[in-house]
């Protein structure tokens, strides 16, 4: 393997690990897993624009709270309002079953 395909993981996939050590975390996780890790992501996407809960909740038409409920996995989302944060960084919304 060479240098750049190793990485070193983030300290949110070093806690998540840790976290799902336990059997009733990894149930709870499994049961809103794709939540949080889609409010994850738009945390990443949020700080790397350089941008404050504050701005992206205006771009997206909402609170600035609203938004730090979405980011801490607190929020559910449609796919409407996914659309509009994914327009906001310039990204497409992919949704798929496997």
């Amino acid at each position: 393997m060479n240098k750049k395909t190793l990485r070193k993981p983030t300290n949110y996939e070093v806690y998540r690990d840790k976290f799902l050590e336990d059997p009733q975390n990894k149930k709870l996780y499994d049961e809103y897993g794709r939540q949080l890790e889609i409010a994850y992501q738009i945390l990443q996407m949020r700080k790397k624009a350089g941008i404050s809960q504050k701005e992206l909740a205006k771009k997206i038409g909402t609170t600035q709270s609203n938004v730090a409920r979405i980011e801490a996995g607190n929020q559910n989302f449609t796919t409407s309002y996914l659309d509009k944060i994914a327009k906001v960084f310039n990204r497409d919304l992919r949704i798929e079953f496997v």
